[in-house]
């Protein structure tokens, strides 16, 4: 099953859970819709690859924004968030742990031959398409900035 059909599927039973499911409802319309935006934006119908850029990008605006609300003492916005964050999660690939992603940066280094924090853009060439939507790109540069500044 695509991910676009098992968005639909969800939102059918979220829809027939009435009141347990609103959170969820909206959170699965919203996706649903900016899935169909870039779609009609791009003209053709997204790959699954396309789809999950789609669901990163609206896990890392919602973490952007807890960011903020947090400095704005919103704690009620940053629970929410963090449910639609929970919802977001369970349709995204399995995330890498912190030390599986040492490992991914450690041979994108070896492999790209990267010796100083000048040679990122190379080491990030390498391994951004192994962990795309696998983690948050602020922990992978920031894993990567470590192994070049050693």
């Amino acid at each position: 099953m695509s991910l676009k059909d098992r968005l639909t599927e969800d939102m059918k039973l979220a829809m027939k859970a009435k009141e347990a499911g609103k959170l969820r409802l909206s959170v699965i319309r919203m996706v649903r819709a900016n899935i169909k935006y870039v779609e009609i934006d791009k003209k053709r119908e997204l790959s699954e690859e396309e789809v999950l850029d789609v669901l990163a990008k609206e896990v890392k605006m919602r973490r952007d924004s807890i960011e903020e609300f947090k400095k704005g003492n919103r704690l009620d916005l940053v629970e929410n968030l963090e449910h639609e964050i929970d919802i977001l999660m369970q349709y995204l690939p399995q995330q890498l742990g912190e030390q599986e992603l040492r490992v991914l940066v450690a041979e994108a280094v070896k492999e790209s031959q990267a010796v100083s924090a000048k040679d990122m853009g190379k080491v990030m060439a390498v391994l951004m398409p192994k962990v795309k939507g696998r983690a948050d790109g602020k922990l992978v540069n920031t894993v990567v900035r470590e192994f070049l500044n050693k």
